[in-house]
Protein backbone atom coordinates (compact mmCIF):
# COMPACT_ATOMS: atom_id res chain seq x y z
CA UNK A 1 0.00 0.00 0.00
CA UNK A 2 1.38 3.72 -0.92
CA UNK A 3 0.04 6.52 0.49
CA UNK A 4 0.38 10.32 -0.99
CA UNK A 5 -0.35 13.59 0.10
CA UNK A 6 -1.36 16.16 -2.25
CA UNK A 7 -1.72 19.94 -1.84
CA UNK A 8 -4.50 20.87 -4.26
CA UNK A 9 -4.62 24.63 -4.68
CA UNK A 10 -7.85 24.57 -6.46
CA UNK A 11 -9.99 23.25 -3.42
CA UNK A 12 -11.91 25.43 -1.69
CA UNK A 13 -14.38 23.82 0.04
CA UNK A 14 -16.25 20.44 1.02
CA UNK A 15 -17.62 20.49 -2.46
CA UNK A 16 -14.17 20.47 -4.33
CA UNK A 17 -12.89 17.81 -2.06
CA UNK A 18 -16.14 15.77 -2.68
CA UNK A 19 -15.46 16.23 -6.41
CA UNK A 20 -11.60 14.93 -6.11
CA UNK A 21 -12.86 12.09 -3.69
CA UNK A 22 -15.71 10.42 -6.28
CA UNK A 23 -13.08 10.65 -9.40
CA UNK A 24 -10.10 9.33 -7.35
CA UNK A 25 -11.98 6.38 -6.02
CA UNK A 26 -13.32 5.41 -9.62
CA UNK A 27 -9.14 4.55 -10.16
CA UNK A 28 -8.72 0.67 -9.51
CA UNK A 29 -6.25 0.78 -6.79
CA UNK A 30 -7.41 3.71 -4.96
CA UNK A 31 -8.60 2.40 -1.49
CA UNK A 32 -8.85 5.68 0.50
CA UNK A 33 -9.00 9.50 -0.52
CA UNK A 34 -9.40 12.25 2.27
CA UNK A 35 -9.30 16.19 1.45
CA UNK A 36 -9.17 19.12 4.01
CA UNK A 37 -10.25 22.22 2.15
CA UNK A 38 -8.24 24.47 4.59
CA UNK A 39 -4.64 23.01 4.07
CA UNK A 40 -6.19 22.22 0.29
CA UNK A 41 -4.55 18.70 0.84
CA UNK A 42 -5.47 15.51 -0.61
CA UNK A 43 -4.30 11.89 0.94
CA UNK A 44 -4.48 8.64 -1.23
CA UNK A 45 -4.19 5.21 -0.50
CA UNK A 46 -3.50 3.17 -3.46
CA UNK A 47 -2.10 0.45 -4.71
CA UNK A 48 -1.25 -1.32 -8.19
CA UNK A 49 -2.60 -0.63 -10.94
CA UNK A 50 -2.91 2.86 -9.41
CA UNK A 51 -0.04 5.04 -10.14
CA UNK A 52 0.93 8.58 -8.74
CA UNK A 53 1.45 9.62 -12.43
CA UNK A 54 -2.51 8.31 -13.36
CA UNK A 55 -3.24 10.27 -10.16
CA UNK A 56 -1.98 13.35 -10.92
CA UNK A 57 -3.18 12.59 -14.48
CA UNK A 58 -7.08 12.20 -13.16
CA UNK A 59 -7.07 16.07 -11.11
CA UNK A 60 -5.35 17.36 -14.17
CA UNK A 61 -8.19 16.33 -16.14
CA UNK A 62 -10.87 17.78 -13.38
CA UNK A 63 -9.42 21.17 -12.93
CA UNK A 64 -7.46 20.07 -9.71
CA UNK A 65 -4.41 19.79 -10.37
CA UNK A 66 -2.05 19.27 -7.85
CA UNK A 67 0.82 21.80 -7.06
Amino acid sequence: MEKATLNIPNISCGHCVNRVKNALSELDGVSAVDGNPETKDVSVDYDAPATIERIREVLKEIDYPAA
